[in-house]
């Protein structure tokens, strides 16, 4: 499924998870799905228009096998930015500490999860600007876990900082994250520090195409 979720911001529905393609500064794909989910985002972004010799870079929100697993399986060697806290683990020099129930279900799932040769991994800081993005450090989720903000496209791509239910936004929850407690002061940090957005890509269910902050601050008042 591919939805036009706002002018040059694509939606990849994929296997219970999503991905986005934006058109600025090149072709720029957020996330890429479960390891099963490489030939859907290769339809997805000729259905879009584009060819995959039009992607020119891939972001990483996190490290899940639900959010990486078709990297490798693409017909690409454009380079992948990720979290610095998240790109060991990308790359398969560090597995994820046994520190808790989240750390270890990375680590099972670990052989599933195609390694991404170092050579095309860029470590992404807080406050970094990658072609027309910038990005936000918001652990939690996991320990590299970022948002990438687009202000030209008035498009913020959340990943797995909240999931949306009914138009709604709530944290990641205790089950898939490292710390609940750190990711609730990730979207308070967030709402405070970002400019205003309109759209909001969420890794798990409907992104929305207005009113994507608003929601963002009425889950961080909550909290």
């Amino acid at each position: 499924m591919v939805t036009e979720v706002r002018d040059g911001v694509f939606w990849l529905g994929l296997t219970g998870v999503n991905a986005y393609l934006v058109d600025g500064d090149g072709l720029t794909l957020v996330d890429a799905g479960t390891p099963f989910d490489a030939g859907a985002v290769e339809s997805g972004i000729e259905t879009a228009g584009f060819e995959m010799a039009d992607l020119e870079r891939l972001l990483v929100t996190h490290y899940d096998v639900d959010h990486v697993g078709s990297i490798t399986k693409l017909p690409t060697d454009a380079p992948v930015y990720v979290g610095r806290g998240d790109a060991a683990f990308l790359t398969g020099a560090r597995a994820p500490l046994v520190s808790g129930h989240k750390s270890l279900t990375q680590r099972l799932l670990r052989p599933f999860v195609p390694r991404v040769d170092a050579d095309r991994v860029r470590s992404v800081d807080d406050g970094d600007g990658i072609a027309g993005f910038e990005a936000y450090h918001t652990p939690g989720h996991t320990p590299g876990h970022t948002v990438y903000v687009h202000e030209g496209r008035d498009a913020a791509f959340l990943g797995d900082l909240v999931v949306e239910r009914d138009g709604v936004f709530d944290p990641s929850p205790w089950l898939l994250s490292y710390d609940t407690d750190l990711v609730a002061e990730s979207i308070r940090t967030f709402v405070e520090r970002t400019p205003s957005f309109e759209a909001a890509g969420v890794g798990h269910g409907a992104p929305v195409a207005t009113g994507g902050f608003e929601r963002l601050r009425r889950c961080a008042t909550n909290l």
